[in-house]
């Protein structure tokens, strides 16, 4: 297996971080990947939701601090690294579809980058959550940083970014979290195919709109926004919804 796996069956994408041995530390060329994964995710039309999560019983201790004398050394190098790590999440923010984050063990610093990205984060009672970058000296990327402020509200942003604190999934700020269970990947997948049932254009158009208002004023696109609600009003998707619920049956979305 690849250090980032990915699965798709029944319609649902696993995508893995896998490098178990590190805790699914990642390396620059994970956060490359993870960007092409899910770029790649968005075109592809056998799956109508992602599941994101790490081998090994962590999610992600965060970036590879071990590489960064090669790869984050110097401003310039900082820099290219903080792109390429955005692009990541911006690309599980921006894929047209469900994103759901399973957190186990471990989930610092980078793996909060990539869990705040997606839709939603069910965990295990041992996950363990924090911000070190005060401790490396490093400041948090803007991004990542309005996603926090977004979930949890700008208090508890203050305080796990100045502190560095880690928190018990139990006990992490409220709206960090979205499921506790014993079994996170059974609860993110039973919620993942039920997603996959309903209709993708108005998951897309409502993801889109509600990220875009999520990151402040001026990140959406309110051209984009009004051309993705006209789209999925003249949609066979929008007619066979119409008369599913007419016929009182489950409607057939295609996605189109």
């Amino acid at each position: 297996m690849a250090d980032v796996d990915v699965r798709v069956k029944d319609r649902i994408a696993v995508v893995t971080l896998n490098r178990p041995q590190q805790r699914n530390a990642m390396t620059l060329a994970m956060w490359q990947a993870v960007a092409r994964i899910f770029n790649d995710l968005g075109q592809n039309n056998d799956c109508r939701a992602i599941v994101l999560t790490g081998a090994g019983g962590n999610f992600s201790v965060g970036a590879d601090v071990a590489e960064f004398g090669q790869v984050r050394s110097n401003k310039t190098q900082s820099k290219a690294y903080e792109v390429a790590v955005d692009a990541s999440s911006d690309a599980i923010a921006g894929v047209g579809k469900p994103v759901l984050a399973v957190l186990e063990g471990y989930c610092l610093g980078g793996g909060c980058h990539l869990a705040m990205a997606c839709d939603f984060r069910y965990a295990h009672s041992n996950a363990s959550i924090g911000i070190p970058a005060a401790k490396l000296s490093i400041v948090y990327g803007v991004r990542s940083t309005q996603r926090l402020l977004a979930l949890v509200g700008i208090g508890h942003a203050k305080r796990m970014l100045f502190s560095g604190q880690r928190y018990s999934a139990p006990n992490a700020p409220q709206g960090f979290i979205d499921d506790i269970s014993p079994d996170p990947m059974s609860s993110a997948m039973s919620f993942a195919r039920e997603l996959a049932q309903l209709a993708p254009l108005s998951i897309s158009g409502a993801k889109t709109i509600l990220n875009g208002l999520s990151m402040g004023e001026g990140a959406l696109n309110l051209e984009a926004a009004d051309a993705l609600i006209d789209f999925t009003s003249d949609s066979n998707d929008y007619e066979e919804g119409r008369k599913a619920f007419a016929e009182k049956r489950s409607p057939d979305f295609r996605g189109t």
